[in-house]
């Protein structure tokens, strides 16, 4: 019995230290805000699963500075590209690959999955110049046969 308390007053003593060097990263600051404004954030922020406002105070920064990078026509961006697509419709499959293959630079990996028997989807990982995406984005989207697509900008900084 000693020796468990012992393990777990030192298993203690480690988490606080690595507690505190963390703690030392985060800075804290005040925010003024209307208190109807709150209510809203903190019933939208409990519908998403934060537990703290913190958490998605953090994200909503990490989105904004995200949507920054992609202005930045010189920064290296990441993403995805899904689009869900009708495979009967033309030669869209093939069409698709001719795109992609033109593009091998921009796309990292893909995955094609069989929804049933006439729709397709696929996710595109995709890197590169902000404008090379965008535009790759919007050609896939708008081929004939894809029902509907979505880019998901990212960073490679982050």
């Amino acid at each position: 019995m000693v020796k468990i308390f012992s393990i777990l007053t030192n298993l203690l003593k480690v988490y606080n230290i690595l507690l505190l060097q963390n703690m030392r990263k985060i800075k804290r600051f005040g925010v003024s805000i209307e208190t109807d404004l709150l209510k809203k954030f903190d019933k939208t922020i409990h519908k998403k699963g934060y537990s703290t406002r913190s958490e998605a105070i953090r994200d909503l920064i990490r989105e904004n500075l995200i949507e920054e990078e992609w202005k930045d026509k010189e920064n290296e961006v990441a993403g995805t590209i899904t689009i869900i697509f009708d495979h009967n419709v033309g030669d869209i499959p093939n069409k698709l690959l001719d795109i992609q293959h033109k593009h091998h630079r921009n796309i990292v990996s893909t995955t094609h999955v069989h929804i049933d028997e006439e729709n397709c989807l696929e996710v595109l990982v995709v890197e590169g110049k902000p404008s090379e995406i965008i535009k790759l984005a919007d050609k896939l989207k708008s081929m004939k046969g894809v029902k509907q697509g979505k880019l998901v900008m990212s960073s490679k900084k982050i």
